[in-house]
């Protein structure tokens, strides 16, 4: 009888799976160092970006802080291979990085790397050819017709217009509606249709060539806040090389990145650049097409935030106050 029951025992632990072996993380480098002003605080949005990635659980995340202006760049020399993507939350001038720094990132996006830039970054490097092919599209730092059209969205596509002008606007910050454009991409799959983004910048009249560019989500620029009366690409994925960017033109601050829908996007961005696939689940608290949700820690932050939307560009403007947070 003891023998029998001992049998029964080996068999059902022999049934019982062995725990799978974790997957090895997904190695990210986080690029900061550099804005065109104080109303891009790096060093704050940085920590945010941080922390939604370490949360996941995917992630293997280190920041390298570059230089800053005027120094010698000579020695700059990132080991980009070590990475499967690079966050940038970067912007300086063409000036900035000599040509081998710039070769060397173009040598690692052709053979496979990933890219992902975060709001300002779109504003850097306007002269580098190669950097405007992968992010697509890009405003300020002097571009203008000659950095490529205004691309916006309208009947269903991507639309071009040569027409002379700068490159780069946005209006005061307020919440606004996003809407999804190509819900079958990894990182869009489970969203909804439509949804409402926390105070930000909604940038417009982004210009450039817009290489193998897929628009995932765009915003409309409403002329009351001085904007296009369009609709325009903020969420998007190209290619260069074998290389993926996952471009997001949202998340001027902590509290911008810290609406559920940027943190979902970002993390999902970052695991789709480095391996082109999406795993993550939609959070309960992703916002719909009537609500603000956003995320009081990561909010908080910044010193800014107590302060409401527009604490920097324009102080002398009543300035709204954000909703209350997502439990």
């Amino acid at each position: 009888m003891k023998k029998a029951v001992l049998g029964l025992l080996l068999v059902a632990l022999c049934l019982i799976p062995l725990p799978a072996r974790a997957a090895a993380p997904i190695r990210v480098m986080i690029l900061d160092g550099e804005s065109g002003g104080p109303y891009h605080n790096w060093q704050v949005t940085t920590q945010v970006i941080r922390k939604e990635l370490d949360q996941v659980g995917l992630f293997a995340v280190d920041v390298l802080t570059a230089p800053p202006a005027g120094s010698d760049f000579s020695s700059f020399k990132p080991d980009w291979a070590r990475y499967q993507v690079i966050v940038f939350n970067y912007d300086a001038p063409d000036q900035r990085w000599p040509p081998d720094l710039k070769t060397s990132f173009e040598t690692y996006m052709r053979n496979g790397g990933g890219l992902v830039t975060v709001h300002a970054a779109d504003n850097a490097f306007p002269e580098w050819k190669a950097w405007n092919e992968m992010i697509g599209v890009g405003g300020w730092r002097g571009r203008d017709e000659k950095a490529g059209p205004h691309w916006y969205w309208s009947n269903g596509k991507l639309i071009s217009d040569d027409k002379p002008g700068p490159a780069g606007h946005h209006g005061l910050r307020r919440p606004f509606l996003m809407t999804a454009r190509d819900l079958h991409h990894p990182i869009m799959r489970g969203l909804p249709k439509v949804w409402m983004h926390q105070g930000d910048e909604l940038y417009d009249s982004l210009r450039g060539p817009a290489t193998n560019m897929t628009v995932l989500a765009t915003a409309y620029s409403d002329p009351a806040n001085s904007g296009t009366g369009l609709d325009e690409p903020l969420l998007m994925v190209s290619s260069f090389g074998k290389g993926r960017i996952f471009h997001s033109a949202v998340g001027h601050d902590a509290l911008a990145l810290s609406s559920v829908d940027a943190v979902v996007t970002l993390q999902r961005g970052v695991q789709w650049a480095a391996t082109g696939k999406v795993t993550q689940q939609l959070p309960a608290t992703f916002p719909n097409e009537h609500t603000v949700c956003y995320r009081s820690d990561l909010a908080a932050l910044d010193p800014n935030y107590p302060r409401g939307y527009n604490p920097l560009d324009a102080p002398s403007r009543p300035r709204p106050s954000p909703p209350a947070p997502t439990k």
